[in-house]
């Protein structure tokens, strides 16, 4: 594959989806051939398992259900939209990708999912692939939250089942993405998203071009 797979990670209100807008426009100022998407939801099939995973009841699924379910999404999005952009030569930035099944479903979640069993399904579903950068944007859970419910206010659709989970899920969510930054240095850089929007996105353009050459 030619193109590069950058991911953008971090819990409820830590500005991704803002980030990734940004940085896909920087790119294409420099020539490049880019590509938005999302997890859950990338793909026409994959809109409606968003659904069922972000929107209602925050009990309504289990650990495992959920797992499965990011998995079947993460399968179709992979194989019909990511993949083929890849080969065409498109970089893709992705609002979401494993990291956060394994932040959500294992750490958020005391660990009632084993850490064996997320790594079995990605190994089934996405074999040996793996993000070319994964940014983390680190922030306190209870601004982030704040953000999210503010943003959700705005929303006709309130895809708020995460945001209703206890503090403590919040807080683990936070520091499942910090170990899982420190066990893949290599690929993971962690930013401090409490930065303003411009001083973050002046950050995470220098990490590209600084690892890509651009």
């Amino acid at each position: 594959m030619s193109g590069k797979f950058i991911t953008f990670e971090g819990g409820e209100g830590s500005g991704k989806s803002t980030q990734i807008k940004l940085l896909g426009e920087f790119l294409k100022t420099r020539g490049i051939d880019v590509l938005l998407t999302k997890e859950p939801g990338g793909t026409t099939l994959g809109q409606d398992l968003r659904r069922l995973l972000v929107e209602g009841d925050a009990e309504k699924l289990d650990a495992k259900a959920e797992a499965l379910l990011f998995f079947a999404d993460r399968r179709i999005h992979m194989a019909s939209k990511v993949w083929p952009a890849l080969d065409a030569n498109k970089w893709v930035l992705s609002d979401r990708f494993a990291d956060s099944t394994m932040a959500y479903q294992y750490y958020a979640q005391n660990k009632r999912l084993s850490k064996e069993d997320i790594e079995m399904l990605y190994a089934f579903s996405v074999g040996h692939f793996a993000p070319d950068l994964t940014l983390i944007l680190d922030i306190n859970p209870q601004i982030g939250l704040a953000r999210s419910f503010k943003k959700a206010e705005t929303m006709a659709v309130k895809e708020t089942r995460n945001e209703n989970r206890a503090l403590e899920f919040h807080e683990n969510l936070r520091k499942g993405y910090l170990e899982i930054a420190r066990q893949n240095k290599e690929r993971c850089v962690v930013l401090n998203a409490n930065k303003s929007v411009e001083d973050l996105q002046k950050e995470i353009a220098l990490i590209v071009c600084e690892r890509f050459g651009i």
